[in-house]
């Protein structure tokens, strides 16, 4: 397969992309955090402010409590004195990533929902909401699973609702739900129902979370690794993206910053050509030249970037780029799939300075496995690794190290 995105498993109601038993009291992270932080010269991140009103725009972006399991590699490294990479794994669980939501019912998610967004709300804070229970999911691959038919997706959606309400949050609706359609992946039939059903479940989500107050909705656009640009827009204008803020980019992928900002801004653009009645397939792509592609912009789209769709990216992997595997070692080299050697990338903010970017977010929640990747062998083992990846979603402590010592910028000052 080419470059992918992959989300984590979210396997239990209103769960962040997370898994483990009952987390370890925060206090006692804290304190293997004071002992790291006295032998390091680190500055955390700090914790978010309380507020006492919830009318202002949010400050900041929210931080979820961590992976449980993130917690207790934080004290076993403490206990083994290694402390500036327990220093480095707090400062990454510090970081604002999103909240995930997958399965559960309907009664489940509203409730873990309202949770977060009034947790947020109370620390004035942007919660990032990763939804992710469309029928279909990863094609029924690493990250299996999701409502059974539209229906019930429609029942869980009115339920995502009903949870965040009044309160602000930004949804990043459904990954891989665009990219890799029914159709991409052999799942369809020979009407193409399944996917016209995939599009229908997209729009309904839109029309049911956009209208919300404080909700702005992002919908999945792959990585300017994966899809042309005159592939992905008619897939976001049949997904609704006219009634949404605009659309992701990288999630759960490497791609770099600036190839990212080049292509939303080419998606952008030709969705607003478009919008106003010119074919997607004239656009110019990635693969242009960026001398031809800047100059057919300026001929087309004239559309001020207040007036277009905007996008939103995930730096959470990306500080090193994406993985370049040996060349002809691989019969599926999986290059989406726990590279070795990869960083975290920029912070989030929603300060991105650049007019169609409205924010630089960590979706996929760093440290947590893409999957048992075996690139095209027999397996169980990972043979870039030496040994068996945990499944997606589940923490790898190998892996959160790398992510820590490779990142870009760095996590310890």
């Amino acid at each position: 397969m080419t470059a992918r995105d992959r989300a984590a498993s979210t396997g239990t109601p209103g769960r962040t992309g997370r898994t483990g038993g009952a987390p370890l009291p925060r206090t006692v992270a804290a304190a293997a955090a004071t002992a790291a932080l006295a032998a390091t010269a680190f500055a955390a991140a700090p914790a978010q402010a309380a507020a006492p009103a919830h009318s202002a725009p949010p400050a900041a972006l929210y931080t979820p409590p961590a992976n449980p399991d993130a917690d207790q590699q934080i004290l076993d490294l403490v206990r083994h004195r290694q402390l500036k990479d327990a220093a480095g794994v707090l400062a990454m669980t510090l970081t604002p990533q999103a909240v995930w939501y997958g399965d559960g019912t309907p009664d489940e998610v509203r409730a873990s929902v309202h949770k977060t967004v009034v947790d947020a709300a109370r620390h004035h804070a942007l919660p990032v909401l990763a939804l992710y229970n469309i029928p279909g999911r990863d094609c029924a691959q690493y990250s299996a699973g999701g409502a059974a038919d539209t229906p019930q997706y429609e029942a869980w959606i009115d339920a995502v609702r009903a949870g965040i309400g009044s309160l602000p949050a930004t949804v990043i609706l459904e990954p891989d739900s665009l990219a890799l359609l029914p159709s991409d992946c052999g799942q369809d039939d020979a009407q193409g129902s399944r996917t016209t059903e995939r599009y229908t479940e997209i729009h309904y989500a839109v029309d049911a979370l956009e209208p919300l107050a404080g909700t702005k909705v992002y919908l999945d656009a792959g990585h300017s690794g994966w899809h042309s640009v005159n592939d992905i827009v008619p897939r976001l204008v049949a997904g609704g993206i006219d009634d949404a803020t605009g659309f992701f980019l990288n999630v759960s992928n490497y791609r770099s910053d600036s190839e990212l900002a080049w292509y939303g801004k080419l998606i952008s653009s030709c969705l607003s050509y478009v919008s106003a009645g010119g074919p997607a397939a004239d656009c110019p792509n990635q693969w242009w030249a960026v001398n031809d592609a800047q100059a057919w912009l300026d001929a087309h789209v004239h559309a001020a970037p207040s007036a277009m769709k905007h996008f939103v990216t995930d730096t959470s992997r990306n500080g090193q780029g994406p993985w370049t595997p040996p060349a002809g070692v691989y019969s599926d080299p999986q290059d989406w799939c726990n590279p070795p050697g990869r960083g975290t990338g920029a912070r989030p903010t929603l300060s991105t300075g650049d007019p169609l970017a409205d924010a630089k977010l960590w979706v996929k929640i760093p440290g947590e496995s893409d999957g048992q990747c075996t690139r095209g062998t027999a397996g169980p083992d990972d043979p870039e690794r030496g040994y068996q990846d945990p499944a997606a979603g589940q923490w790898f402590p190998q892996q959160a190290l790398e992510l820590v010592h490779n990142a870009n910028p760095p996590l310890l000052h």
